[in-house]
């Protein structure tokens, strides 16, 4: 009896720790399966004076959180349906392509949350402690050059986009793919070019009012130098030249 007694809890004890297995492996697949929060490539205050800690904390902690929050909520119920369960599988920035295959329920908060996930993910490495230098003599450097004149004109046509777009968005320098055009655009809200197949943001500036109005109020033309003093050129150009090595159908 007593030898049964230790094999019955033994056995019960086994038991116990296969479905503990079995939800710890359901619960890592499940987070494995979430997009998360990036860290930032540089402190909060790492962007002073141009850029204020308690700005950067809130847009990061508590922005781009929500975004992140929003998304993921999303991806979740495609996942619990059979079928939509293969659009979760696509990946964030192709799914954001392919809009008008999601359930009508589903496109808004995906179209928001996601693209201001993807769209402050890049934000965050457009930047880093007082900038880079911009080399004219590199690949995208010499792209600049040919393709608005010089360095100058490029951030002046920015400036004006950025100034002059209405409401909340976003201020981008996109390459075309098929083109290899370097071109700025605004586009409104959490919208990204990447959502049109082949065009690859590699410099954006988010003009949403809670990206500068603790430090900056209204005055937006300020927000918009800070931002120049603080651009990585360097990273730009790195993302430039990946880009260029894309296929043609792919982010």
């Amino acid at each position: 009896i007593s030898y049964c007694s230790e094999k019955t809890s033994s056995m019960m004890a086994a038991a116990k720790m296969k479905v503990l297995f079995v939800c710890v492996c359901f619960l890592a697949q499940s987070l494995a399966q979430n997009l998360e929060l990036p860290r930032l490539p540089y402190e909060y205050d790492g962007l002073e004076p141009h850029v204020d800690e308690e700005t950067m904390r809130v847009h990061h902690l508590g922005h781009h959180a929500a975004y992140l929050a929003t998304v993921n909520n999303v991806l979740s119920m495609l996942r619990s349906n059979e079928t939509t369960k293969p659009l979760a599988k696509m990946g964030i920035d192709k799914l954001l392509q392919n809009l008008d295959q999601v359930p009508t329920e589903h496109v808004t908060p995906l179209r928001n949350g996601g693209g201001g996930f993807v769209n402050h993910f890049l934000f965050w490495k457009c930047m880093s402690p007082n900038g880079t230098r911009f080399e004219m003599d590199d690949v995208f450097g010499k792209a600049v050059t040919a393709q608005f004149g010089s360095i100058q004109a490029l951030l002046q046509e920015f400036r004006e986009k950025a100034t002059k777009l209405f409401g909340s968005g976003w201020t981008w320098l996109v390459l075309e793919h098929s083109t290899k055009r370097l071109y700025i655009t605004t586009t409104p809200n959490q919208d990204t070019p990447a959502m049109q197949v082949g065009h690859i943001p590699i410099l954006g500036l988010d003009l949403w009012e809670h990206a500068y109005y603790l430090k900056h109020q209204n005055k937006r033309a300020e927000y918009i130098s800070s931002f120049f003093n603080v651009i990585d050129w360097k990273a730009t150009a790195a993302r430039y030249e990946e880009a260029l090595k894309q296929p043609k159908t792919e982010l």
